[in-house]
């Protein structure tokens, strides 16, 4: 077995900061000249050194780092900083010059090395950011900093979604892989980086031709931090957990059943928080990287004998579909599990046609377009022609901008209201609100579910009600139509009289479109780029004129620097990755509330 080995501890270039834009400005806001510094804890990989690292920038600093092999040593982790034998209080003197230090790893801090960043904090004049990870140890000192007041916290969640779909687009994955790998990873920076790195090492990674973009099918690699992942799971595990523990990771992606496993292991095993038991007694792993783990660090006779579950994935496939076929009936696309195709996909398995589309169908209605043209094409690779798939793959290039084929409903996305309808069944809900979604909410009238939420927004647009159209886009996102959402907020900025109230329908809508994987809806039109400052905007519409960062700062008589560092920040806000986005964005036409 090869274990790619990869160093992990923070995302260095050509990996952007993607991200945690609040967070950075409160770290760098403390740390700033006459604060007293900061305190960020986080799960284990979220990014801590990452962020700090961002944030002290350009900053003369000190740096120190706890290591889990010097904890027994006095003032290790201050050793290149003070002489070799030292009190505390002349540790504190000798530190006094020092005005920004930072602590890394400080819950591996030895005792006076806590101490010492202790009374740094609490009587020095340096000022202090520090790193801790959530869920181990800590000691006392360091802890003090935060639950004593010392120095502010900032807790930082898991990278979310939407983040690490960003920040995965620039490593060239295609979007189920970015799906797989975040839901196996769950916003863990470090796991994310080590597995994308050993896949590119192992030629794990396939090109798509469809895309020219990368995709992971087959099992995880092992390598040293999924082991170190790994690791407290087994040292836990006795003979008969582990035993149950291969037995729920080679049943994946189904459960199984309270009647076949041995109880009293089952109640360890979930008093540590190692497996999910649902309402009706199945029961599963709790974290998903721990199954494909399990499985790749299996011997050869054992994955034999455990080996059982794709014979059966047909029922389970079928319910699953039934389960997202029913939510689209009730005009609902909240999250639904979908473990067994998702298994299929990872595996390499093929994804039945009929299947792929309506998981395709589901995603866009979401939002999730990227992830709505992959199922297409897993579909269309599954059953080459299928009509269905093509249909879908149409209308989600049409809410991408870009062009389509002649099916009605991708004619009504880019404007051809009357046509669309009367090619469609009168019946079809969807097709419908595609006139609402367009501004003609007059074409759906009579023909949308009286009450619905497609309904209540058709009528707040009629009515060029702004504070309606506020609420059904709340019940919209309720509901998980994310984009559709997004387009009612934005159709509220043009409705609404009240200039603050425009502004926040304006500020709802972007941050819904930011979540839909790069739409370009005729309704959202105009909303980006009110979200930049004059000179951004200025920048911009150079740099999608042609104009290169030099060109553009000899325009303006701005340095190169400070070019970059602008079309950085309207990368950031316009949710785009580079210059191909900003020629449809300068094409549009900036709305105005009336």
């Amino acid at each position: 077995m090869t274990i790619y080995e990869q160093d992990a501890k923070t995302l260095e270039l050509p990996w952007p900061f993607t991200g945690r834009e609040a967070e950075l400005e409160l770290v760098r806001r403390s740390s700033a000249a006459g604060r007293p510094g900061v305190v960020v804890t986080g799960p284990v990989g979220c990014g801590k050194t990452r962020l700090i690292t961002e944030a002290v920038r350009g900053t003369d600093c000190a740096r120190i780092t706890g290591t889990p092999e010097s904890r027994g040593l006095p003032f290790a982790a201050f050793a290149h900083l003070l002489p070799g034998t030292v009190s505390l209080h002349r540790a504190v003197q000798l530190l006094s010059g020092v005005r920004l230090l930072v602590v890394d790893d400080a819950h591996l801090l030895d005792e006076a090395s806590a101490a010492l960043v202790h009374q740094l904090a609490a009587h020095g004049s340096t000022r202090l950011v520090v790193a801790v990870t959530d869920g181990v140890p800590v000691p006392g000192a360091v802890s003090r900093l935060w639950t004593g007041e010392l120095l502010p916290r900032v807790a930082l969640e898991p990278l979310p979604r939407e983040d690490t779909g960003r920040l995965l687009t620039t490593a060239g994955l295609e979007p189920l892989t970015v799906g797989r790998l975040h839901r196996m990873c769950r916003g863990d920076l470090r796991l994310l980086r080590d597995l994308v790195a050993a896949l590119r090492h192992s030629g794990g990674l396939t090109r798509v031709p469809e895309c020219d973009e990368w995709a992971w099918r087959g099992p995880v690699p092992v390598t040293a931090t999924v082991r170190d992942r790994l690791a407290p799971v087994l040292d836990r595990a006795g003979a008969g957990e582990r035993e149950t523990l291969d037995r729920l990771a080679f049943a994946e992606p189904l459960p199984l059943a309270l009647d076949d496993l041995d109880l009293d292991v089952l109640e360890r095993l979930e008093a540590d928080g190692l497996i999910h038991v649902d309402d009706l007694g199945s029961v599963t792993l709790a974290h998903p990287l721990h199954g494909p783990a399990l499985r790749a660090t299996a011997g050869r006779l054992r994955s034999l004998r455990l080996t059982g579950a794709p014979d059966r994935c047909g029922p389970a496939l079928a319910a699953e579909r039934t389960a997202l076929e029913r939510g689209l009936a009730r005009q609902d696309v909240r999250g639904v599990p979908t473990p067994v195709g998702d298994w299929l996909l990872s595996e390499g398995l093929p994804v039945p046609g009929g299947y792929a589309v309506v998981r395709a169908r589901y995603s866009r209605l979401r939002g999730e377009l990227r992830e709505a043209a992959a199922w297409a094409w897993e579909g269309l690779r599954a059953v080459p022609g299928d009509a269905r798939c093509a249909d879908e793959l149409d209308l989600v290039t049409a809410c991408l901008g870009g062009s389509t084929g002649g099916y009605g409903r991708a004619v009504a996305a880019r404007g051809d209201i009357e046509g669309a309808l009367a090619a469609l069944p009168g019946d079809d809900v969807f097709a419908c609100y595609d006139a609402v979604r367009l501004g003609r909410p007059e074409l759906a009238a009579g023909r949308l579910p009286a009450g619905g939420v497609f309904a209540r927004h058709a009528e707040a647009l009629a009515r060029g009600d702004g504070p309606a159209l506020d609420l059904a886009a709340g019940a919209l996102a309720e509901r998980g139509f994310l984009l559709f959402a997004a387009e009612a907020h934005a159709q509220a900025v043009r409705a609404h009289r009240d200039p603050r109230a425009a502004r926040l329908s304006r500020t709802r809508a972007v941050a819904l479109a930011r979540r839909c994987q790069g739409a370009r809806t005729p309704a959202l039109a105009g909303l980006v780029l009110g979200e930049l400052t004059a000179r951004q905007r200025q920048i911009v519409a150079l740099a999608a004129a042609g104009l290169s960062n030099r060109e553009i700062a000899g325009k303006l008589t701005l340095s190169v620097r400070t070019v970059g560092n602008h079309l950085y920040s309207a990368y950031t806000r316009l949710g785009a990755s580079d210059r191909g986005a900003l020629p449809w964005l300068t094409d549009l036409r900036e709305a105005e509330p009336a």
